[in-house]
């Protein structure tokens, strides 16, 4: 026990020490303010997936709408069951009304490849309708595409933490995703690294045809990252960045929402492998739990070191996440609570693949199919 609890303590400082520093806050991008020049939002057409989205799409089109007046926007009614299409119809925009989706296509997928159909501009912006863009948010984003010269950019979106589980889970969320997909190795061209957050992604239009993005993708639950991967390694710049000019204005209630939001991925990052499970569920036991738990396990000097150790770095790179959110940095203190409550997300997410169920969203279940 004492073993793995000391290589719980060289893992947390293996992420502090690790030159891409995947638990840093530096890769962000700023909304532009009114007096800078503006970019020629002609070129954007942003396509919005949407499956009954009436509670949300009204703030997310008056967002749009607010960036300027020359943007289309493109909603595709992805068989709405309320009364998405004719809120998104009275905001003026324009509604495809989608069809049943093919097998082994995603919903979400098959609602952006019929609104890529309808897509002439050099932008495209694929955009969830609960993502709220502040004003000069878009300025920013294709400013930021064309000064680098990146056929991808796309903003992590702020996500609510109001209630006490969301302060307890979201920054976390966004740290560990970090971690999985470290941004500034994300954002090397000569990285093999690749990631995106799908609440937000300006991609050029040209780009997205050349690698037939939706298709080729179309049974992937983790389509975002995937999407990133199939440009970057085309040959195009991605990019990837923190933002709160893009925040989510869908809330979580309690920790089932928030669990299955985790639960319906968690082991498709793991490629459905048992290995790689058992591999996580030690190596998150060694650093949520042995490491910072040393004082107890023995009580030499030795171990008290190691201890101090551990939770120093675990505050040092948690703490930059909890300033984005603007959380004390006490909230480093729940991590090994954190850290356990994801592992039985992950947990959770095998025993519905081995029950044959790949995820749940929107009343619509994907099953285990060859694709995977």
């Amino acid at each position: 026990m004492i073993y793995f609890a000391f290589i719980g303590l060289l893992l947390w400082w293996g992420i502090v020490l690790a030159p891409w520093r995947a638990w840093s806050t530096r890769e962000s991008l700023v909304p532009l303010p009114n007096s800078t020049a503006q970019p020629p939002f002609g070129t954007v057409t942003v396509l919005i997936p949407a499956r009954n989205e009436a509670e949300t799409i009204t703030q997310t089109l008056n967002a749009l709408q607010a960036q300027n007046v020359n943007l289309r926007i493109i909603v595709i009614d992805d068989q709405s069951e309320d009364n998405t299409a004719l809120i998104a119809r009275q905001h003026g925009t324009t509604v495809i009304s989608g069809t049943v989706p093919p097998v082994n296509w995603s919903g979400k997928l098959w609602a952006l490849q019929q609104g890529l159909q309808a897509t002439q501009t050099r932008y495209t912006l694929l955009l969830d309708a609960d993502i709220t863009l502040a004003p000069g948010a878009l300025a920013a984003l294709l400013l930021h595409a064309r000064k680098n010269d990146l056929a991808l950019v796309s903003l992590m979106a702020t996500l609510p933490v109001e209630r006490f589980v969301e302060r307890l889970l979201i920054p976390a969320f966004i740290f560990f995703f970090k971690l999985l997909y470290p941004f500034s190795l994300a954002n090397n061209p000569a990285s093999r690294v690749a990631a995106a957050a799908g609440g937000c992604i300006l991609v050029e239009t040209e780009a997205l045809r050349s690698v037939n993005a939706f298709e080729s993708i179309h049974g992937t639950l983790i389509d975002d990252c995937t999407l990133a991967a199939r440009i970057k390694h085309a040959g195009y710049k991605t990019w990837i960045g923190l933002s709160h000019g893009a925040y989510s204005h869908r809330g979580y209630d309690n920790l089932f929402q928030i669990w299955n939001m985790v639960a319906r991925t968690a082991f498709t990052q793991l490629n459905y492998s048992l290995v790689l499970l058992l591999v996580c569920t030690l190596i998150m036991t060694s650093m949520f739990w042995l490491a910072p738990a040393l004082a107890i396990i023995c009580t030499d000097s030795a171990c008290l070191l190691a201890w101090i150790l551990s939770w120093m770095a675990m505050w040092i790179v948690f703490t930059p996440t909890l300033r984005f959110y603007q959380r004390s940095p006490l909230w480093a203190i729940t991590l090994p609570l954190i850290g356990t409550l994801y592992l039985l997300m992950t947990w959770t997410s095998a025993f519905r693949y081995w029950r044959g169920e790949r995820a749940q969203w929107k009343s619509r279940r994907y099953g285990v199919t060859k694709y995977d």
